[in-house]
């Protein structure tokens, strides 16, 4: 609880909302209970029983017949197969948001020890291995690229305005070039993930 109060909670118009954004938390997380992770397992498996009925053959075919699709017929075994492809799936998700979690970590200043351990106590030279690229070494005018939520953006420092920029491509294909206004990377690399994560879904015509 004392670790808690000591977190500074500041509103994101307060004007050291951004220093404090950037000033990493210690300890970063708790361990969920069991009671945590049976209820994301309850999430996935709908997610995945979505996925499952929508690519499943002998689903498709009740839907041909505009029959109902009963829930028992989830234990067909090409029904499971389709569930098994659908869970194949779910870890590619898994996979895909993680590198962009460990990224934009990794280039706001957390290390691959700390990458490592919060993907289940991973080595540092295992994280380093999975995620070669979330941690970089960087000189001061060195750009910084990002990818986040299915788009991508790069960090730019201006040594002679001493500030940061950067420019964004979402998901959706929207765009978004700052001006050289942010005192650290940090801060820059939270905006432009906050523009990232706006613009996450492609959107349809």
């Amino acid at each position: 609880m004392d670790d808690i109060v000591a977190v500074p909670t500041p509103d994101k118009n307060d004007p050291d909302f951004w220093a404090a954004l950037a000033a990493q938390v210690e300890p970063a997380w708790v361990d969920p209970t069991l009671d945590d992770s049976l209820a994301m397992d309850d999430k996935v498996l709908d997610a995945v029983r979505a996925l499952a009925r929508g690519i499943s053959t002998r689903a498709a075919a009740y839907r041909a017949a505009g029959k109902e699709f009963d829930p028992v017929l989830m234990a067909a075994p090409d029904v499971q197969l389709a569930m098994l492809r659908a869970l194949y799936e779910a870890k590619q998700s898994v996979d895909r948001l993680a590198e962009s979690a460990a990224t934009a970590a990794g280039r706001s200043g957390a290390t691959y020890v700390q990458l490592g351990s919060a993907w289940g106590g991973l080595k540092r030279q295992s994280a380093r291995l999975k995620w070669p690229h979330a941690v970089v070494k960087r000189s001061a005018g060195e750009s910084v690229p990002l990818a986040y939520a299915g788009g991508s953006a790069v960090i730019h420092h201006d040594p002679d305005a001493h500030a940061w920029w950067y420019a964004a491509t979402g998901a959706d294909r929207s765009e978004e070039e700052s001006g050289a206004v942010y005192a650290t990377s940090a801060e820059t690399i939270a905006r432009a993930t906050e523009f990232l994560l706006a613009h996450a879904e492609i959107r349809g015509d």
